[in-house]
């Protein structure tokens, strides 16, 4: 398993297929999948045959955007992935039109247990650190539900601003009502 990147507590590491266990145990918990996908969670054979395939795919393709594993330095204890990549490469992103080329979306997902520890803001601020100050990023992106406010005060801390509301739709998130599917937008431009 190939390092990507080293915070104070956190190890960002490639994903292999044999994390398909760590991602489905992620993906299954209620409280993760509530704000990360709206109640919806892929099964065994998705994550195995689709989900981690595809993530592993952008190690070939990228050098420095991706999807990695979260492990927690002291324990050695998987908690749970970000992402830094092109925007576009979203596709709810692209169906809502809410990213442009030359974006770079930020985001994770971390095990109920790992939360309100500083982890999502510690791997969210080393990724944008990095990003603009040494992968010729201009511009970074994130976006959340509305009622998601431990992610929104994330991207806040790692100085990402509100740009705008959306709303996902009823196909994209079938088990939240409209009020719930409402969401919003953050950004940052490197020279800001």
């Amino acid at each position: 398993m190939k390092v990507f990147l080293k915070t104070e507590r956190l190890i960002l590491r490639q994903f292999t297929i044999d994390d398909v266990d760590n991602v489905f145990r992620l993906d299954s918990d209620p409280v993760v999948i509530r704000f990360g996908s709206g109640g919806n969670h892929p099964s065994f054979e998705h994550l195995k045959n689709e989900g981690l395939p595809k993530w592993i795919k952008y190690y070939e393709q990228y050098e420095n955007y991706g999807i990695w594993a979260a492990v927690e330095k002291s324990s050695h204890d998987f908690i749970g992935w970000f992402h830094f990549y092109p925007a576009i490469e979203n596709k709810f992103g692209t169906e809502l039109n809410i990213v442009n080329d030359g974006e770079i979306a930020l985001g994770y997902r971390l095990l109920s247990a790992s939360r309100g520890k500083g982890y999502a803001t510690e791997g969210s601020h080393m990724l944008v650190s990095k990003g603009f100050n040494e992968w010729d990023v201009q511009r970074v992106t994130s976006w959340a539900l509305a009622d998601n406010k431990a992610s929104i005060r994330v991207m806040e801390k790692v100085g990402l601003k509100f740009e705008k509301e959306f709303n996902f739709t009823e196909y994209q998130l079938p088990n939240l009502t409209a009020s719930e599917r409402k969401a919003v937008k953050y950004g940052l431009n490197k020279d800001n």
